[in-house]
């Protein structure tokens, strides 16, 4: 597996797979309500901003293929992204705004060299802590970020879908 900094051209990939997450993870969402939120948070248009933001990381996690001859765009032919990780800095405080893996492939560790790779890149910003921010009812979410270290220290709402939902604020003090 290679995790490398997204590309345009990766823009696509990144919305099947959070399409494929957030169906997976969140069942109290409608799955229309899903591919509306997918479509509005991961457009072609707040891509664009998160990829060219400054203060921002936003990694991929792609499979290796067994073709190894490297694309135009420095992704390998062949490889598949099965997950990503988007990061921002605001003066000292480092924001996981979105860390996601696929279905099939959660358990296999990609999670984690996506956050440790962001969180390695987002410290060339001068980040002192780190917040991550998830729907309260992501259990797995929640063991993923307490077992790195973070502690849950806020709540706030989030609408989705016309409906309010509880969030959880984790903080990691670095």
């Amino acid at each position: 597996m290679d995790i490398r900094p997204a590309t345009r051209d990766d823009r696509e990939r990144i919305r099947a797979v959070a399409r494929e997450t957030w169906h997976n993870t969140y069942d109290e969402l409608e799955p229309e309500t899903i591919d509306r939120t997918i479509d509005e948070w991961y457009g072609d248009d707040a891509l664009e901003t998160a990829l060219s933001k400054p203060g921002t990381a936003f990694l991929v996690a792609v499979t290796e293929s067994p073709e190894r001859d490297a694309a135009d765009d420095g992704s390998q032919a062949g490889g598949e992204i099965v997950g990503f990780a988007h990061g921002v800095v605001t003066e000292d405080e480092g924001d996981v705004l979105r860390l996601s893996v696929h279905p099939d492939h959660q358990g296999e560790g990609i999670g984690t060299a996506l956050y440790e790779r962001l969180r390695e890149d987002l410290r060339d910003f001068n980040m002192e802590r780190m917040r991550a921010i998830d729907l309260a009812s992501n259990e797995g979410g929640r063991e993923f970020y307490e077992s790195h270290g973070f502690e849950p220290t806020d709540e706030a709402d989030v609408e989705i879908g016309g409906e309010r939902r509880r969030e959880v604020v984790y903080t990691l003090e670095l």
